[in-house]
């Protein structure tokens, strides 16, 4: 037998299992880029999807169907209704009236979000571009103060808010004696704190990897810093910003112990509170909670879409450099 009869010269090579000089993050992206992975992203997705899919379902399920069977039930006998998103958003009854506390919310959040993340990118700056004595230790301080748990900062802050601050019997900062819907800044002033450590740490790393070149220019021309930041790095560090606001967004949105600690009123009171007191040990309004639970994601759901494509270019922004 010839050796053309064993071997077919016109059909193609075998592909090696790793290629000459691939380098592992090659080979990790080749294999998390295959038809295989991709099924199993799928299948991932899918059973992530299913429970709040079926969330949307019973919100639209009548009282006694959710008490009587599961939600795969509704299909076989639809009897959908408007009529529980009606009574929690706008009822007077126990369990209704969400709508001030989506507003509530709302109010929270924006705030939340815009302040930190402002003061974070002229931190961040500073800490960047700005050389003044101090400024690693400064660095190094704040980075600390991410390990901080959340819990051990609450009872110190309400006491600032509802005694001040005294230092050995002196007087430094009175108390605020805030009641009723001022207590909403309250909950602000402690996001901010709270998220700021975190904001200010990973905008300092988006900014050290801006090119030196085009800031030395700008100086040149004669930029002063906050034309430089204004005109130059905000608009560099915009996917970075949005990164940055979703992640405090969905922090502050969904945060209950802050809001439940310093707006402890009924006028001021967040969403979360509202449905933590639905799903608590009395469960006085568990069948109309997946209405109200959807009420609370639909906003984030739809702030995530919207910022998706900056949400990605702000993890993929810094990863290469040059």
């Amino acid at each position: 037998m010839s050796i053309d009869a064993v071997v077919d010269p016109e059909a193609p090579a075998p592909e090696p299992v790793a290629r000459i000089g691939e380098t592992r993050g090659e080979r990790l992206r080749r294999v998390l880029s295959s038809r295989a992975a991709s099924v199993v992203a799928i299948v991932i997705a899918a059973l992530w999807t299913i429970p709040t899919f079926g969330l949307f379902v019973s919100s639209f399920r009548t009282d006694a169907d959710i008490r009587t069977s599961g939600w795969w039930t509704a299909f076989a006998d639809p009897n959908f209704t408007l009529d529980t998103y009606n009574y929690v958003l706008y009822s007077d009854s126990q369990g209704g009236g969400l709508i001030v506390n989506l507003v509530n919310t709302v109010v929270i959040t924006i705030v939340g979000v815009v302040v930190p993340v402002a003061f974070a990118a002229m931190a961040a700056y500073a800490l960047s571009w700005i050389k003044f004595r101090g400024r690693n230790l400064l660095y190094v301080g704040i980075f600390a103060l991410q390990v901080v748990p959340l819990q051990m900062a609450l009872i110190p802050l309400l006491s600032f808010f509802s005694k001040g601050l005294q230092v050995g019997g002196v007087t430094i900062m009175p108390a605020w004696e805030l009641s009723g819907v001022n207590t909403i800044i309250q909950v602000w002033i402690a996001h901010s704190i709270f998220g700021l450590p975190l904001a200010i740490f990973l905008l300092h790393n988006f900014m050290r990897e801006l090119p030196g070149d085009v800031m030395e220019a700008a100086r040149i021309d004669g930029a002063s810093h906050s034309q430089i930041f204004r005109k130059v790095v905000l608009p560099l560090v915009t996917p970075a910003l949005a990164s940055i606001g979703i992640f405090q967004f969905l922090w502050v949105w969904n945060d209950f112990l802050v809001g439940r600690t310093f707006a402890p009123g009924e006028a001021t009171r967040p969403l979360t509170a509202v449905l933590g007191d639905m799903a608590g040990t009395w469960g006085f309004g568990w069948t109309r909670l997946p209405a109200a639970a959807f009420i609370a994601i639909i906003v984030p759901l739809l702030v995530f879409l919207l910022l998706q494509r900056y949400f990605v270019r702000g993890l993929l922004a810094g990863s290469v450099k040059g």
